[in-house]
This record gives C-alpha cells, sequence and structure tokens, in this order.
C-alpha cells in the first residue's frame, strides 16, 4: 500500500471524530417529536408569533438531539415548532446531515412547504445549528426560499466554511483524500473553507433580499474556525457574539445550540425583535 494510502484513513477518521464529537449520543426516537411539544401539526400561530419556526440540525444530528434544549424552550413560550430530519445517507442511522448539502436544501424546501400548508402561514422562521444555519442559506438563494422565509438565524453556522484549525489544509497533501470525503460524506466535503459548494453560494454575495440574517457565534468554537468567519457581511444582517453578551458564557461548537440558555434568549430576540429585551449573563434565569 502506497505511504499516503496508509495516511488517508486516519485523516478521513480524523475528520469524522471532530464532527461526531460535538453532537449529542443519538437517541432511537430521532425521526419527530410530537411528544416533546414541537411537530405538533395541530399547532396554530397565535397573533404574537404568526410564523412557525423551523429548526435545522447540524451534521451527525437529527431532529430531536439537536433540540433537547432549544425545542421546550420556544414550545414554552408559544411558539409552533417544528424540526426535520435531513442529508440521510443509507445505511447511517440516527447520524444526519452527511448527504450533499443542496440536496439537503430540497428536503427544507419540501418540509417548509409541508409546515406552511398545516400552519396556514405565509411564511416561517428558520434557526439553525452549524450546517443547520448555512444549508439553508441554499434553499434561500437558488431554491425560491426568500419568498417563504421571514428570518434565518444560525447558532454556530459553517457560512464561509471551516479550517478544522487547519486540518482541512491537509487534505491536499494526501491524493484522493478529498474524493474519498466527498463520497463518503458529501456534506463534510461541502463544508470545507473554499470548496466548490460555498463558492457558488457565497458568490455575489452572503445574503438575499427579503430575509432577516441573524449570526450567533462563540469565541470558543472549536469546529467553526475562524470562529469569525460565521459572520455574515449585507443588509438585514445582525452579528452576535455570545461573549459580548455575557464574557463568562464559555459555551463552544456543541454547547451553544444544545444548552446554553443566554444563545437561546438571543434567538428569541431574533424571531421577535419588536419585543426582544437586553441578552445578559441574567439571561439564563429567563
Amino acid at each position: 500500500m502506497l505511504p499516503w494510502k496508509r495516511l488517508l484513513r486516519p485523516l478521513a477518521a480524523l475528520l469524522l471524530t471532530a464532527a461526531v464529537s460535538v453532537v449529542p449520543a443519538a437517541t432511537a426516537h430521532a425521526g419527530s417529536a410530537p411528544s416533546r411539544g414541537w411537530n405538533d401539526y395541530s399547532c396554530k400561530p397565535s397573533a404574537a408569533h404568526p410564523r412557525p419556526v423551523v429548526l435545522v440540525h447540524g451534521t451527525f444530528a437529527n431532529s430531536v438531539d439537536n433540540w433537547l434544549g432549544l425545542g421546550p424552550y420556544l414550545v414554552n413560550r408559544d411558539y409552533c415548532v417544528y424540526a426535520l430530519d435531513y442529508g440521510q445517507l443509507p445505511g447511517v442511522p440516527f447520524f444526519n446531515g452527511l448527504g450533499p448539502i443542496g440536496k439537503s436544501a430540497e428536503q427544507l424546501k419540501t418540509f417548509v412547504d409541508r409546515v406552511l400548508a398545516a400552519t396556514g402561514a405565509a411564511e416561517v422562521d428558520l434557526v439553525g445549528h452549524s450546517q443547520g444555519g448555512l444549508m439553508p442559506r441554499h434553499y434561500l438563494k437558488f431554491l425560491g426560499g426568500a419568498a417563504k422565509v421571514n428570518a434565518l438565524v444560525g447558532i454556530a453556522p459553517d457560512n464561509h466554511g471551516t479550517t478544522l484549525h487547519g486540518l482541512t489544509k491537509l487534505l491536499a497533501y494526501f491524493p484522493g483524500a478529498g474524493d474519498l470525503l466527498s463520497t463518503a460524506t458529501p456534506a463534510l466535503a461541502d463544508q470545507v473553507a473554499g470548496s466548490a459548494f460555498l463558492t457558488r453560494l457565497n458568490e455575489g454575495g452572503d445574503t438575499v433580499p427579503g430575509v432577516r440574517y441573524t449570526v450567533i457565534a462563540t469565541r470558543y468554537d472549536e469546529v467553526v474556525t475562524p470562529y469569525r468567519s460565521q459572520f455574515l457581511d449585507g443588509p438585514n444582517v445582525h452579528n452576535v457574539l455570545i461573549q459580548d453578551r455575557c464574557a463568562l458564557d464559555l459555551s463552544e461548537h456543541a454547547a451553544i445550540g444544545l444548552i446554553d440558555r443566554i444563545a437561546f434568549h438571543e434567538v428569541t430576540n431574533a424571531l421577535d425583535p419588536a419585543r426582544a429585551t437586553p441578552t445578559t449573563c441574567l439571561s439564563v434565569i429567563g
């Protein structure tokens, strides 16, 4: 076996391990979660919160585990909340978000249409963690999503890809490594900084007209690096560094989307800016 082939397998495994390490353990109930308060298709949006919220999980995650914190948080504040599974690969249960991101965006399009039909709403708001904050931008830009989405809130989104602290740059030194990554887990290849997917997505500007964008990032993000690459440029953009709200917040990539109630408070501010209240370290009490 050629020397580079001996190194290729551990390199790919290291990339996969880095992604897997930042999501919670999958449960046997992944798919839909009406018993947890979201994906209740009998829910009718209120006058206070007229738009249903669609939650978009991250890589290696699913529609239940990614939202065990934020899902109930929003339901308890009288939002109609829905979550989809996307990017499934054959023979890989529970761990989703692995297929080509463009195809995943098509799944999001179908899901949004279903939510709008069930609720009678004219638009939805999207809240995504990690890839879940990136993937909807393809839907908005190329699949007509801008006409059906009021706001996109990205929690630790890899809007301009990631270098994994420079690890992805090693791919160039191993012939065939990029092809292996693209074949085995297309979404991971799409999220590498400089990928063809990201180049096309960001060409001509980060945003599209008619949609409000919020990015919530943490300086301690160890997956999407550098962390400031998460921020968007353009009109109707609000970039938030969570440590500017609470310097004591030590959340990294996983925690900011899973359990960080300071980030959750910032999400509700983005969903309902007319009723926004200051986000501080005391927001964990709210």
